[in-house]
This record gives C-alpha cells, structure tokens and sequence, in this order.
C-alpha cells in the first residue's frame, strides 16, 4: 500500500495579512531610531549596509502593491512550496535594486511611511485568490503573502545581527508562518519519513528516505528553535555550526541535514 500523501498546509490568509503588516510596523519602528552612524554600519548580507539592507525591506513589501496594480496573469505558475527554490537566480537584480533605492531615498522613515501606507490600502482591497504577476512566477495573494512573511522575518533577524541591542520585534504569526513554509520546503526537497524535524511550538515535518517509522519515536530526530532554523534555512548559520554551538540536536544516521541546507541561496 502506497504511503498516503502529504496535505498542503494551509495559512488564514487574514492572519497573514494582519502578520505581513505588523510585522513591516515593527521594522519601521526600529528603522526610525537608528542613528547615521548605525545605518552606515556592515551587515551579514555581503558588502550592504543597514541602510541598505533597511531599504531592502521595503522593496520586499512594496512588491506586494505594485504586482497587484500590473495586469492579472491568466494563470498561476508557482505553488507556494516551489517559491524558497525560485529566488536564488534574482540575487543580482535584487541587490542592484536595493543600492539604487538606498541612493534615491535618504529619508528613511519616509519611505517607509509611503510603503505602510500603499501596503494597507492594496491589501484592504484585494482578494486573497488575485494572482500576481510576481517575477519569481505568478502566485495567489494569499500565497504571495506567505512569502512576505519570510522576507520580513529574515530581514528582521539580519538587522538585528547588524545594530548590537537593536532587538526589534518578531509578530508571532509572520514567525509561524516564515518557519512553517521553510520546514516544508526542505520535507518537498527531500520527500519521505525516516527523519523528523521539529521546530517548537511552530513545525513538525518528516522528510528523507528511508525506513518509515509508524509509532513511538522517530530513529532520526532533528530539534531547533526557529530562529536557528530560519538561519539554516537561508544559510545564516552553518549545519555544523549550529551544532557545535548547541543551536540544534541531531540523533539518527539519517539526521543529518548538512547536505540538504541551505534552501534559499
């Protein structure tokens, strides 16, 4: 008897929605504060800036008001899980967009301001199954949001790695939601349940081949937090790494994740 297949997670779109924008609120707030000093400051994400990479951050919302203001695709071309492995080839156009948008706007808040505002208003407009005629493939809103809700959160963790003491704040939904889409991109890039990974409290997944347990605990168990994991998942953070350092536990021959992460590039 084949084993049964996997449903679809689903998300409240609602939910996300109220996630994708506080979650943008939090950042706008923190951004608002940092000093010239602070926003001339490294990051992790190569030779930006935090003044770049804060406006990087509106560039990943504003997406969200002006797909829905193109044209509507006929059809969809990417389901939600196809979206971590479809980012990878616009790096460069990401990174010379996001210097330029830097360049042309030194008030930050400002820009943010405008961004919040386009944001809500296309949102208090637009029905969750509106495709969009995103450049990565056209998706649902509903879809397209999820994905806002690992850049924001992505974003968020690196300025925090950026500014020491900046500590701006996680809505608990866009981190759910951001962990769970992750954790299951890796159980689409390595079908079967011989391991399962958990993220407490937000995911639990089975991925890898292998001999399928049926009760009691798993052979193969992989544990983290969901910071820890979103940095594995968007290489952030090493496999090795975050074992050496405690960050995650790994027990089984089939629990080692190192050759499957990260997702996103």
């Amino acid at each position: 008897m084949p084993p049964a297949k996997k449903r679809t997670r689903t998300y409240d779109p609602a939910k996300t929605r109220a996630a994708v924008l506080a979650q943008f609120g939090n950042v706008r707030e923190a951004v608002r504060g940092l000093t010239p000093e602070q926003l001339a400051g490294p990051t992790r994400l190569g030779d930006w800036t935090v003044r770049e990479l804060a406006a990087h951050v509106t560039m990943a919302a504003e997406t969200v008001s002006r797909n829905l203001e193109r044209d509507e695709p006929a059809k969809a071309e990417l389901t939600l899980l196809e979206w971590p492995f479809a980012t990878g080839a616009r790096a460069d156009d990401i990174a010379e967009g996001t210097r330029e948008l830097a360049r042309a706007n030194p008030d930050l808040d400002a820009l943010y301001a405008h961004t919040e505002q386009r944001l809500a208003e296309h949102l208090a407009a637009a029905p969750g199954a509106r495709l969009l005629a995103a450049r990565t493939g056209s998706m649902t809103l509903a879809d397209y949001l999820v994905t806002r809700t690992v850049e924001l959160v992505v974003h968020t963790d690196d300025l925090n790695a950026a500014v020491p003491g900046l500590d701006v704040p996680y809505d608990r939904q866009a981190l759910a939601a951001c962990t769970r889409l992750l954790a299951d991109a890796l159980a689409a890039k390595a079908p079967g349940a011989s391991t399962e990974v958990r993220v407490p409290p937000y995911a639990v997944v089975q991925c890898v081949e292998g001999p399928r347990h049926t009760r009691g605990t798993p052979p193969n168990v992989v544990e983290t937090d969901p910071l820890t994991w979103i940095r594995l998942a968007t290489g952030r953070l090493e496999w090795k790494a975050a074992l050496d350092e405690a960050k995650a536990s790994a027990s089984g021959e089939r629990a080692d994740l190192g050759g499957l992460l990260p997702l996103m590039r």
